[in-house]
């Protein structure tokens, strides 16, 4: 799967990108259709709590799914992101073996 990362008003660290891959990445061990993923982590208003947004886009072959937190940690919001995200390859998993 091929992952892409995005900082926007900011520099992602290294750390920052790599524990972003890691928890996107245990998504394609559910599922073997996501084609890739798209990473888009951005700081909304600096001077509030709460200010910072995960969002994450995954292309899956028949579609796409999309899961947008909000947290005070950029980690926090990727792991509510990605545990929104695994709701939604689940379904989609049950959805194609129903077919």
């Amino acid at each position: 799967m091929n992952i892409s990362i995005q900082s926007v008003h900011f520099d992602a660290t290294a750390e920052l990108k790599a524990f972003a891959e890691k928890k996107v990445s245990k998504l394609e061990k559910i599922a073997d259709f996501i084609v890739d993923a798209e990473i888009i982590l951005k700081v909304v208003k600096p001077e509030v709590a709460n200010n910072k947004e995960a969002s994450i886009k995954l292309n899956i072959k028949s579609g796409e799914l999309f899961a947008n937190k909000i947290a005070d940690t950029f980690e926090e919001a990727i792991v509510l992101s990605v545990e929104a995200l695994e709701k939604q390859v689940l379904k989609a998993k049950e959805k194609a073996q129903a077919k």
